[in-house]
């Protein structure tokens, strides 16, 4: 048992006997990070984002109008597509992968103070009851899909071994957050083709500057409002009384029926009636489109735990003006965090955090920056055919565009 195949698992093993005991997943984990990674990660996409199809926001968004546009926050994101065809459980087709979201970049050893606010609880998030209940988190937001979870904790938690050389700084990194959504509608989830391989890509691939955006990383195989969609990002920037500061967000969008969408306070979705999921001849029975979504928030402005886990409610507000109700069946989670707020659980020292006082300005860039981040990972979504020839269309940009000016909506400069 000292051979495996590159996705980590031993030759002619069952599914069953990959998924079952973390303490022998654990065993085998070192081992399959040894292997050779596939590709290189994706390429952050120059355009178009949402912006250069004249959607209207409100608000200054930052250089980049990303969550890495907040210093010190890095981005990486391993995109996993392989095979066609019918679906075959273990062998695919594949369409799936891994974001990683570092508050202080890959090799700080210090937490951040957070919070985090779930509006619909059908979706896992782990790592949440440690954020709830200190007000910190510590090392990267993980996200990826449902059936993943549990390989992306444990590769991150083998990261963090590799790279945290502090035992204080590892052992508070022993309950990593890894949140997720669900891609089966594309994806052979159930095959579980996040390897922890792919897990390390992402964790190393992490950087600064322009985000890929659409079906990349953990978005890859995901749609939302009946589109194809994925991963998105947008930035604000916020002046308080106490000074200037960044919002950034970053989605991973999977929810919403088609006639919620609205873009701008336009009613797109209701204007759209064709191009929704198509299930290929053998395709089994499952209900079409996305159910769940998840929101990371970043800031530089100086926030204590409570201040974060409100700026994490604002979350809902922006995802309100693209027309989400938040279903019933949604997984709908958010988690804020300050970079201005260093945290360590060691040591003996008094902790000495700040705290702006004028906070709704940064409530708002939350608002703003989410509706837009949602919109950008429309806007950026390919139609992709997936497992059994299941296709998501993506939202036709000429088409947008037309309905926007039809409504008065359109900004033509």
């Amino acid at each position: 048992m000292s051979r495996f195949d590159r996705g980590g698992r031993l030759p002619g093993a069952s599914l069953s006997l990959v998924r079952i005991l973390p303490a022998v997943a654990g065993a085998l984990l070192a081992l399959s990070l040894s292997l050779a990674v596939r590709p290189a990660p994706v390429a952050a996409q120059a355009a178009p984002r949402a912006r250069d199809l004249g959607i209207p926001f409100e608000g200054t968004p930052g250089h980049f109008d990303a969550i890495t546009d907040v210093p010190g926050v890095e981005v990486g994101e391993k995109t996993v597509i392989e095979g066609s065809g019918q679906l075959v459980v273990g062998k695919g087709p594949a369409r799936t992968g891994v974001t990683a979201v570092f508050p202080l970049g890959k090799e700080a050893t210090d937490g951040v103070a957070a919070g985090m606010f779930t509006l619909n609880g059908d979706g896992e998030m782990t790592g949440s009851h440690y954020v709830n209940e200190f007000g910190e988190l510590y090392g990267p937001v993980m996200i990826t899909n449902t059936v993943s979870v549990g390989t992306v904790s444990a590769a991150t938690i083998e990261w963090d071994r590799r790279h945290i050389h502090l035992p204080p700084a590892l052992y508070a990194r022993v309950l990593p957050v890894v949140a997720e959504t669900w891609d089966g509608f594309l994806n052979d989830i159930y095959g579980q083709h996040v390897t922890p391989s792919d897990v390390f890509a992402a964790l190393d691939s992490a950087h600064g500057g322009p985000v890929a955006e659409g079906d990349v990383g953990g978005g890859t195989g995901m749609n939302c409002y009946n589109f194809k969609c994925g991963t998105g990002t947008a930035s604000r920037i916020v002046q308080t009384e106490h000074g200037q500061y960044t919002v950034g967000v970053l989605v991973q969008a999977n929810y919403g029926s088609r006639d919620e969408l609205r873009v701008a306070g336009v009613p797109v979705g209701r204007e759209i009636t064709d191009l929704t999921p198509q299930r290929g001849e053998d395709a089994r029975k499952r209900q079409q489109g996305g159910h769940s979504i998840i929101v990371v928030v970043a800031t530089d402005a100086p926030l204590i735990p409570k201040q974060c886990e409100r700026l994490a409610r604002r979350v809902s507000l922006g995802l309100g003006r693209n027309g989400s109700i938040s279903e019933n069946g949604s997984g709908d989670m958010f988690i804020a965090f300050s970079t201005a707020n260093h945290v360590r659980h060691w040591g003996s020292d008094i902790k000495h955090l700040g705290m702006v006082t004028d906070i709704t300005p940064i409530f708002r860039g939350v608002v703003d920056a989410t509706e837009e981040a949602v919109i950008n990972a429309l806007v950026a979504g390919k139609t992709m055919v997936g497992r059994d020839g299941n296709t998501v269309y993506n939202i036709p940009h000429d088409r947008l565009r037309a309905i926007l000016k039809k409504y008065g909506r359109l900004n033509e400069r």
